[in-house]
């Protein structure tokens, strides 16, 4: 009963998101509450809600935070040269940016922090964008794809699959490696690709090839400040805020302090440096506030989501529940299939409901089959809250990548969720072609 009340839960939850029936902030909480309430739990809700809030609030903190800080230094001019400096780099080139906003988050997601490369990479590379006229879209999917493929061994799917299994975490990801760099090229190609179209819609090579080739001036002329943003410039102040910036970027990646903290020291400072006046203070706040009261209620509300089936037990029910209709002759296939399947999982199960809760069971039952649990960690990793972690409304950094893009939650999933999936069976292919899981 559970099991089927926690499906039909999600499902409902994706189609009403994805057809734009809801919004997000209303689906979020409304679809969870029904279902609790129908499944019998009363009052009880109320106590599974504060606790996936109480969960959710230092992200929703850190979110609320980031918004403001990356607001008031890009007030105050810090991304203007920067911008200037990138354009003249990729030659205002959609191909060449979105190859280079892919690197720019793989590099940053080495720490392996989702929340972490998006709030880093997609402030540093929206107004380039918004400058362009390029579809945001392919931003979050660029960032998504890298975050995604780049499954570190300190990586959450990674650590949960060997603790799950009570295995050194390498011996899931050496083998891996070069599973890995093939999703590392097909992410590469695609991010080219989407690019090339970007250039075609927007009339930039026809433009580029009559003006003389790649590094032609091609594309928007400079931006002309509006005589509002001009006041609040502070050029000036560039080298100061860059070197707050990467000291906020630099510790919280370290990890020695917590992000919330940071962007929330980050922000005070921010203030203070470049508007010492009470009255500045308040309009900059003021001027981001919309923006970060938005996100912030949907991470709450995502926390109500989240608490509500983990609290009512409906996602272990899920999970132990969908590895029963497995047929004991098709175990050979178990591998393959489960990495086939593991990115639209995602979309069905957390990350510890999964990795602790749902394929345990999967592994227990290939190894009395007489196969290595190890391959279904291996499959499992290929796609399951990795590539589908930011396109999957049961993780906060969904809600990070659309919220700092700019974009809703159904266009990203719609956009994103195919190029996603089709890298997690690239892999996937590719782990069976190199022997490394059976087909």
């Amino acid at each position: 009963m559970l099991a089927i009340l926690g499906l039909a839960t999600i499902v409902v939850l994706l189609v009403v998101i994805m057809t734009n029936r809801m919004s997000p902030l209303v689906a979020l909480i409304a679809v969870p509450i029904i279902a609790a309430l129908a499944g019998g739990f009363g009052l009880e809700t109320s106590k599974f809600i504060i606790a996936g809030i109480r969960s959710i609030a230092p992200t929703a903190g850190m979110f609320v935070f980031a918004i403001i800080f990356f607001g008031v230094v890009t007030d105050a001019g810090m991304m203007d040269p920067i911008i200037d400096r990138i354009l003249r780099v990729v030659g205002t080139r959609p191909a060449r940016i979105t190859v280079g906003t892919t690197l720019l988050a793989l590099l940053i997601h080495l720490d392996g922090s989702g929340a972490v490369c998006f709030l880093i990479t997609i402030p540093a590379m929206l107004p380039l964008y918004d400058r362009l006229g390029m579809d945001k879209r392919i931003l979050a999917l660029c960032v998504s794809m890298a975050a995604g493929v780049n499954f570190l061994p300190w990586t959450g799917p990674m650590i949960r699959s060997a603790a799950a299994l009570k295995v050194p975490v390498t011996d899931i990801f050496n083998p891996l490696i070069a599973v890995q760099g093939v999703g590392l090229l097909f992410i590469f190609i695609v991010a080219f690709l989407l690019g090339k179209r970007e250039e075609r819609r927007l009339g930039l090579s026809g433009t580029a090839a009559s003006a003389g080739g790649d590094d032609a001036p091609v594309g928007p002329a400079p931006r002309v400040l509006t005589p509002e943003q001009i006041k609040i410039r502070r050029p000036k102040l560039f080298w100061v805020n860059l070197i707050l910036t990467a000291v906020i970027m630099g510790v919280m990646i370290e990890g020695a302090v917590d992000p919330v903290v940071m962007f929330m020291v980050g922000t005070v400072l921010a203030l203070m440096i470049n508007y010492p006046d009470v009255k500045m203070q308040k309009d900059r706040v003021d001027a981001h506030a919309k923006a970060a009261l938005m996100m912030a209620s949907i991470l709450l509300a995502a926390g109500v989501f989240t608490g509500i089936m983990s609290g009512t037990k409906m996602l272990s029910a899920m999970a132990q529940s969908a590895v029963a209709f497995v047929p004991p002759e098709m175990a050979q296939h178990i591998p393959f299939t489960l990495g086939i399947l593991s990115m639209p999982l995602s979309l069905l199960f957390d990350p510890d409901s999964y990795y602790f809760g749902m394929m345990p069971v999967i592994a227990e039952v290939y190894k009395t089959l007489g196969g290595n649990p190890i391959e279904i960690a291996q499959a499992s990793v290929l796609g399951q809250m990795t590539v589908g972690f930011p396109v999957s409304p049961l993780t906060p950094a969904t809600f990070l990548v659309v919220g700092l893009c700019g974009i809703g939650l159904g266009e990203h999933q719609k956009f994103s969720i195919p190029y996603l999936f089709a890298a997690s069976v690239v892999m996937t292919i590719t782990a069976a072609v190199l022997g490394i899981i059976p087909f």
